[in-house]
């Protein structure tokens, strides 16, 4: 099993990293309001924001720096025995850490090259095949190769217009009888969506359904923010025969 990096425990001992880390929420959400949230500029704005961080993981406002405890306990349940595996927009790679020390053969991509270089770099024996791809032009082998696709946050980052365009590249991922985990915040079907991000309604978060999917498991659960509660989904899907 891969260890911590050493990089991971000199970030989250470091007692200005929280102080960075709200400053870097502030001036990155000011960046994405003013982008156009159509595809183009959405590589852009993911390129840049880890391209002006310079190895400060403070500047990356979603790297927790740890695996979401959600999937943590999933894999726990359900080890790899070295089936294959895929997480999407792995970001600095904590997700993809887990599931590979779960047992999974895992394969974690990014679409910045950065982003993709940084996680090689934290966890320099690790076993996950790191590379740099765009979910709108995935590998041909990839399509219904894997037993297990993690897909944490990135649904949410993308606007709305873009949501059916996601999930069907997602679903596609998945072999027959493999699974499918999501992540994402939720908002009531009468909110508006004036993100980044753009947390998914009930309706658009069970739309695998669409997709050739059952539902097998639907853990709903809040999240604090300063004085904010975020209602949050952890869905597991089974791809049908």
């Amino acid at each position: 099993m891969n260890k911590k990096p050493d990089t991971q425990q000199n970030e989250l001992s470091d007692p200005d990293f929280a102080i960075r880390r709200q400053q870097a929420r502030i001036e990155v959400n000011k960046l994405d309001s003013d982008t156009i949230h159509d595809e183009p500029e959405r590589d852009r704005f993911f390129n840049m924001v880890y391209d002006r961080a310079k190895d400060d993981a403070a500047q990356i406002p979603w790297a927790d720096l740890a695996p979401k405890i959600q999937i943590t306990n999933w894999l726990t349940a359900n080890p790899g025995g070295n089936r294959r595996a895929l997480d999407i927009a792995c970001g600095l790679g904590d997700n993809a850490e887990a599931i590979s020390n779960a047992g999974y053969k895992t394969t974690a991509f990014d679409l910045s090259s950065t982003a993709i270089l940084w996680a090689k770099r934290r966890f320099g024996d690790s076993q996950v095949d790191y590379q740099t791809s765009n979910l709108f032009e995935l590998p041909q082998q990839w399509l219904n190769s894997f037993d297990l696709v993690n897909e944490c946050y990135t649904l949410q980052a993308l606007p709305p217009v873009l949501l059916h365009q996601s999930m069907s590249a997602i679903a596609t991922l998945v072999k027959p009888g493999g699974r499918l985990l999501v992540y994402t915040r939720l908002r009531p079907a009468d909110q508006v969506a004036d993100g980044p991000p753009w947390p998914l309604t009930q309706q658009d978060a069970l739309a695998f359904k669409e997709f050739g999917y059952e539902l097998v498991d639907d853990e709903r659960f809040d999240t604090a923010r300063g004085d904010r509660v975020i209602p949050h989904q952890f869905a597991q899907w089974r791809k049908l025969d």
